[in-house]
């Protein structure tokens, strides 16, 4: 098969592949929202036995190896029932879930510096939690690249499947550049915001 033969269906399919990747994300950062904000909370305002076991959960939830949960949700959990419902998820939601240690464990660091700020007055530095989710997304969309081992039709595993139907190298390339531009141009430009966010808090932290 040619590089021709395939195009027009190729585009189409990474495009929808990519809306699965950030899918993921944006599932995997309101969860981590939801639950890692707690934890800061508890860590900044709580007493010592409560500093100590938020310290702690979060930094198990910082190291859990994204694809040691996600085969366990995949495997362990497929035939667990609670109240006769069964547990299974699909395979969205199985890296979604997956992904959510780091996402909270991000949100409850960046949750801890912006009540600190916020407590000191600095509200345009507690306004900085912000740009710094925004930096866990784009992180969260790149690592949900793992969706392709358990065959969720995300954009690598697109990449990889139309690739393998090509007979040259230089196709393959071809398919390859193709992709990345298509996830680089996006996520590069949300990089920039943010950075350009960052500068700008900053510097009216700086005035003020």
């Amino acid at each position: 098969m040619k590089l021709a033969d395939i195009w027009g269906d190729y585009v189409p399919a990474l495009l929808a592949g990519m809306v699965t990747n950030f899918e993921i994300s944006i599932i995997a950062l309101l969860l981590g929202l939801v639950i890692g904000f707690p934890f800061a909370a508890l860590r900044f305002y709580g007493g010592r036995l409560s500093i100590a076991f938020s310290a702690t959960v979060i930094s198990l939830m910082r190291a859990a190896p994204t694809f040691v949960v996600m085969f366990f949700l995949l495997n362990v959990l497929r035939d667990v029932s609670v109240f006769g419902v069964k547990l299974a998820m699909s395979g969205v939601m199985t890296v979604a879930v997956s992904l959510v240690p780091y996402s909270a464990a991000y949100t409850a660091d960046a949750g801890v510096e912006a009540l600190r700020q916020w407590q000191r007055g600095s509200h345009l530095g507690a306004l900085l939690f912000l740009p710094n989710i925004t930096r866990a997304f784009f992180v969260i969309v790149m690592a949900s690249g793992a969706a392709a081992a358990i065959g969720v039709p995300e954009g690598i595993s697109v990449m990889v499947r139309e690739s393998a139907l090509l007979p040259t190298l230089g196709d393959r390339l071809v398919v390859f550049a193709v992709g990345i531009v298509l996830f680089g141009v996006p996520l590069q430009l949300g990089l920039a915001l943010m950075r350009y966010l960052q500068r700008a808090l900053g510097r009216r932290m700086v005035a003020s």
